[in-house]
């Protein structure tokens, strides 16, 4: 045990830090389109692996056909916002569940993946082609940087459009879709809305991330629904612990992206423990289950009968020590009425 943790280097796990910041963000912008869909709209849209791996795909072979790198990430978008609304067509035209919707979409994408690619992996020309986002450690602050003012853009975005009335029936439409529907809202266009924004900002994460890391994989989205949730939950139970009820809608996708930084400085830590990279996945499910069982427990525990008997009696006591200074203080008034006759 001694020899292992003689051989943790905490120089390498501080060189680490800023390549896990960079991926933070970038999947932090995948985390918002999933925030959109899991808790805007109460939709579990599955779509997001494929969506993800095909905003990759579209970049790095627009790059190859000699498109310029920031001209490629707005075709990502796009080609994104167009698997959004095959998923929402599915659903809504073709009356097919939420979940198998973006499973029917997530499995079409393989395919056509592979096929836009030609191959199963495709590289970025970098030493061709300037890209804004690189994992080059020379650039990687700029990378940082730049990622984090689209963050910031996106985030302003976000919450400028969720207020405008379009947004304000897309959120109606996720919290109560038959009275949405009473008040005239066209619930399936909201859901086919909110599926294409949702999508084109998956794929435009996958997009950066193929410029970042200098190639494209069509199994670069695999996992891509897990951290996404991973990054929404961690954010939000790290909201309401740092910031409780001052927490407003905006922090709330600033929490999602902080999550997604959270999860990728956890995904560096346990590399640095030499964990088999096999076993990443396992411990990013873990990860999850612990985050979405702590509201849980928390509750339990406040609803819990241990909790409400220590309640009552806190509130018993507070009740048997106002008596006594409540009756002094009409002693007091009675007496001073008595002196004052005198």
């Amino acid at each position: 045990m001694g020899a292992y943790f003689a051989s943790l280097n905490p120089h390498a796990l501080w060189n680490a830090a800023p390549g896990g910041l960079a991926q933070g963000l970038i999947w932090g912008i995948m985390a918002l389109g999933v925030y959109l869909t899991f808790r805007v709209l109460n939709f579990a849209d599955m779509t997001c692996d494929g969506s993800f791996a095909l905003g990759g795909a579209t970049a790095v072979m627009l790059i190859l056909a000699g498109w310029s790198p920031e001209a490629v990430l707005l075709m990502s978008f796009v080609t994104g916002v167009a698997a959004g609304l095959i998923t929402g067509i599915l659903h809504t035209v073709l009356g097919i569940p939420d979940i198998l919707a973006g499973i029917l979409t997530q499995i079409s994408l393989y395919s056509i993946n592979l096929n836009i690619m030609g191959k199963a992996n495709q590289a970025v020309p970098v030493n061709q082609v300037k890209v804004p986002f690189t994992s080059n450690i020379q650039y990687l602050g700029q990378t940082i940087a730049l990622t984090l003012i689209v963050d910031i853009v996106i985030i302003g975005i976000f919450y400028w459009f969720l207020g405008t009335e379009l947004g304000s029936a897309i959120r109606s439409t996720g919290i109560n879709e038959n009275m949405s529907r009473a008040q005239g809202i066209s619930t399936r266009r909201m859901k086919v809305i909110a599926l294409a924004v949702s999508n084109g900002l998956i794929a435009l994460s996958g997009g950066i991330l193929t410029e970042y890391q200098g190639f494209a994989d069509v199994k670069m989205g695999q996992g891509a629904i897990v951290i996404g949730l991973a990054a929404v939950i961690i954010g939000e139970v790290l909201a309401e612990a740092l910031v409780g009820k001052r927490l407003n809608f905006i922090l709330r996708l600033g929490f999602t992206v902080f999550g997604a930084i959270v999860y990728y400085f956890v995904y560096v830590f346990v590399l640095w423990l030499k964990f088999p990279a096999d076993d990443m996945k396992l411990l990013t499910a873990i990860v999850v289950a612990i985050f979405l069982a702590v509201p849980y427990l928390k509750q339990m525990r406040t609803n819990s009968f241990r909790s409400l008997a220590r309640r009552t009696a806190k509130d018993f006591a507070g009740v048997k020590t106002a008596a006594p200074v409540e009756n002094g203080l009409k002693e007091k008034a009675v007496g001073g009425k008595e002196e004052k006759s005198c």
